[in-house]
């Protein structure tokens, strides 16, 4: 079992909206294959990463038994958007960008 800090380790590394994806099937469960991604929904009070597969599928991830790995957290994800020229500013330099 998890104690306190090492369950908020694991929701701090894996906040809600991270990209994950499954390096390893997990053994005992069909429909959660091996490269399959998802998105994290939200860590309980065990530490184990709820998730909602690209496949349909709902199972969670627990560190240190399953292996995965992270495509992308969300702060990430606002960084790449804003770092992309609006249509605005584009058509503003005569569709050049800088």
């Amino acid at each position: 079992m998890n104690n306190r800090n090492q369950v908020e380790r694991i929701k701090n590394s894996y906040p809600v909206g991270t990209r994950i994806e499954l390096i390893q099937a997990m053994d005992d469960v069909q429909g959660v294959e091996k490269g399959v991604k998802g998105t994290v929904i939200g860590v309980d009070d065990i530490g184990t990463i709820h998730m909602k597969w690209d496949n349909g599928r709902g199972l969670g991830l627990i560190p240190g038994e399953d292996n995965f790995k992270v495509l992308s957290r969300p702060q990430e994800e606002e960084m790449k958007e804003s770092d992309e020229p609006s249509k605005e500013q584009s058509q503003g330099m005569g569709g050049i960008s800088l």
